[in-house]
Order: C-alpha cells, then structure tokens, then sequence
C-alpha cells in the first residue's frame, strides 16, 4: 500500500492543506493585534483610575455613612440574633463618637473626623446603598474587588485595564501600590487579579517605600 500523499480533488496535498491552514492561524493572531490598534486609535476620556482600598481603615459609621438610630439605640444589646462566630463575647451598640454635619451645598453629611475632606464634599459621589451578606473578610474583599464572593473573576482593575488599555506596552496598565510592611488583604492576589480576562490585565504589585526607589518607569 503506498504511503505518499495523494492529491485530493481540488489539487491540494495534505502537505499543501496543513502548511495553509498553519498560515491561517498567523492571520488570527495579526487579527487580535489590528484589533488592539483600532481600539488605541479611539482613546476614552478617562485616563486613569486611582482606587483607595484601605483594609481595615475607618469605619463607615465613623466617616461618611450617619446612622441616628445607633444614638438612639445606645448601650442597648442587639436587637436582631448575631451568628455564632469567634467573636462570641458580642457587646452593647455603639454610637459613633464623631458628630455628623451637613457640609456643602449638596448637604451631605461627613463626619468630624475629616474637616479638609468635607470642604470638598460638593465634588464626591458619596454611595451609601452597597451591602453584603457574609462577613468572613476574604469573602468580603473578594467581594469588593471583583463583585463575587469567590475566586474566578476580574477585579475592577483589571476590567479598567481591559476598557481603557494602556498607554505604553512595556508597562503594566494595571498596578497595585503597598508600603510597609503591608501584604496581600484577606483574600490574597486575587483580589487583584484577572480572572477570566487575558493575563496582562493582572495587577502588578510594587512596594512604593523600596530603597532605592524604582527609576525610569515613566512610558
């Protein structure tokens, strides 16, 4: 029996079909990068997004989210039943400590604890309407991060990165800055990670008090 290839109908031999087709898979990927191109060529009006995440920081009672009926409620036990946790020696409610004011002319209400911040309260977008039901911490970050509670998924960042792309290829798009001797939050490097999206849109973590400090990154 003869191993050659035959010849098919049209004139084309295995060898011919297998080598073009190999030349099709290139056009694919020329594809994605003329693609990538078109996108650059329309550049968003945003150019840039700075998220504070501050795990552990102040509460919300105590800054920008007044809540009356703790004051009313003071020194009273809770009125709803609280889930067995480690945390089994649950007390009495607490008021805030910092009193609430109306600041600007929209009026929103901030509290003592940040005086500067409220003369410019006119120019914030203060959401008061987020909730979750979960209070273990890493899902509670993951939750902030990405918008689910488990792994999989892409943080806000990484989708900003993905929207506004990035203005040079040899630097990340998508960058998360930590001093000290602080660490990934609850819920590791996926709270900054990118889930199911193409893996450049990861963020890339930097300690901003290394010495000597990083040079020449500028694009």
């Amino acid at each position: 029996m003869s191993t050659e290839s035959q010849p098919g109908p049209s004139g084309f031999s295995r060898r011919d079909l297998l080598g073009r087709c190999s030349t099709g898979f290139g056009g694919v990927a020329l594809a994605s990068l003329l693609t990538g191109r078109v996108q650059a060529a329309a550049p968003p009006r945003a150019q840039r997004v700075i998220f504070l995440f501050m795990s552990g920081g102040v509460s919300h009672v105590d800054s920008f989210d007044p809540k009356p009926e703790l004051a009313r409620r003071a020194g009273q036990p809770m009125p709803v039943p609280i889930e067995r946790t480690q945390f089994n020696q649950n007390g009495t409610i607490m008021p805030t400590l910092w009193p609430f004011k109306p600041r600007g002319q929209c009026g929103t209400e901030v509290s003592e604890l940040f005086p500067k911040i409220a003369t410019q309260v006119d120019k914030l977008a203060v959401i008061r309407s987020m909730t979750a039901k979960f209070s273990e911490h890493a899902q509670g970050n993951l939750f902030m991060h990405t918008g689910f509670p488990f792994l999989g998924h892409p943080s806000a960042g990484a989708w900003i990165s993905y929207g506004l792309g990035r203005a040079c290829e040899e630097l990340p798009g998508y960058v998360v800055l930590q001093s000290g001797d602080a660490g990934p939050p609850h819920g590791g490097l996926p709270c900054f990670g990118n889930g199911y999206l193409p893996s450049d849109h990861q963020g890339s973590v930097l300690k901003i008090d290394t010495n000597p400090a990083l040079r020449d990154i500028r694009p």
